[in-house]
């Protein structure tokens, strides 16, 4: 049925593909999404859920983090998803960091970040979520969105099965002989380099990148994290703040210091739930085989600097799991041709959530849906 209705076929039912799919609907294509499993179960349902633009380096990378933050209200105001449009926090408290922060703060509204400085009073009336004891200020940006990606990764296929007639096959393998039915394809399979086109992914040099994470239980008393958190460890990660004279000495002070945050890949950012749970990690391991083993060490490590910049109710930790994502060590994604009509779209790294919706609308463009 799905070859004799549908002109596109998208191959994988995590952000990527759901956004694609979103792309190609809402022009008037004929869309069906093929997964190999029963629902999305990978690094689209295992992150923060923060649409995070002021993490993406300047330019057009920035630019399409914004219309796919754009993209994202529209869709969840439409699926009647609950999200929090706070924007974000990362506070500071030794002088290097603040260094670094406050040059940001300087030099990016030129790059257009709409993001400012605050001292630490300035902080506390924004955010009853972060620790006073020797708070230097923050960077704060309004841009920032968060939401829960269980819940949006569940529901938002039922909004583009209802309202764009989106077909979905569900625990159903895609093979290349299987695309060649379609009009064009989209492969979207994450860190799945083997099933399809595993030769073009071997020579491409992209990898898979582990992390750990956490979820508190729900806070009590509808106690609200408000703007998403991040703190000192964050700017040495994101390519954004490298337009910074100052971030070369942070980085070296970090490695000098606290060296295992570094071998773990370790920078710490906090999300909240519309349940009222907190999501804190997260550590990085790069390789082509994943460590299917947790290492409660790396757990202790990311909850240790949490407490440093982040005061909640309950630290009382619900759940720890790891997740996989594509990244190449160049690129900010991948977007290859394997075939005629074919495009796949992967390794956006761990900005998948804040891009997806943006690099969605830019290659249906460039495959010629108008």
């Amino acid at each position: 049925m799905a070859t004799r209705t549908a002109e596109v076929a998208v191959v994988g039912a995590g952000i990527l593909g759901l956004a694609h799919a979103y792309a190609l609907a809402r022009r008037g294509r004929r869309v069906v999404v093929f997964e190999r499993t029963p629902q999305a179960a990978g690094a689209s349902v295992r992150n923060f859920g923060m649409i995070w633009p002021i993490g993406q380096p300047a330019g057009r990378m920035h630019a399409m983090a914004l219309r796919s933050r754009d993209l994202w209200v529209e869709v969840l105001d439409a699926a009647r998803l609950p999200y929090f449009p706070t924007g974000s926090l990362h506070a500071v408290y030794r002088a290097d960091e603040a260094a670094v922060a406050q040059e940001f703060c300087d030099v990016a509204p030129a790059l257009s970040y709409p993001c400012e400085w605050l001292n630490p009073a300035a902080v506390l009336w924004r955010s009853r979520a972060v620790r006073p004891d020797g708070l230097l200020g923050a960077i704060w940006s309004p841009t920032e969105i968060t939401v829960d990606p269980r819940v949006a990764l569940a529901q938002l296929p039922g909004l583009l099965a209802e309202r764009f007639g989106v077909q979905f096959r569900w625990s159903t393998a895609a093979s290349s002989v299987d695309l060649e039915a379609f009009d064009a394809a989209i492969v979207c399979t994450g860190h799945d380099f083997e099933t399809l086109y595993p030769d073009m992914f071997r020579a491409s040099g992209v990898t898979r990148c582990k992390l750990q994470m956490m979820r508190t239980r729900p806070q009590p008393d509808g106690w609200l994290l408000g703007p998403a958190l991040a703190a000192g460890l964050t700017l040495r990660f994101y390519e954004s703040f490298q337009v910074c004279r100052t971030l070369p000495a942070l980085r070296e002070r970090i490695a000098a210091e606290t060296p295992e945050y570094d071998r773990r890949g370790i920078h710490v950012l906090v999300s909240q739930t519309a349940g009222g749970e907190l999501t804190i990690g997260d550590s990085h391991e790069y390789g082509a085989a994943v460590d299917p083993f947790d290492r409660a060490e790396i757990d202790d490590l990311i909850l240790d600097y949490a407490r440093g910049f982040l005061e909640a109710p309950t630290m009382e930790i619900a759940q720890h799991w790891h997740g996989v994502y594509a990244k190449h060590p160049e690129q900010p994604f991948l977007s290859l041709s394997p075939a005629p009509n074919v495009r796949v779209v992967t390794a956006t790294g761990g900005s998948g959530m804040t891009l997806s919706f943006g690099l969605a609308e830019e290659t249906v463009k460039e495959m010629g849906f108008r």
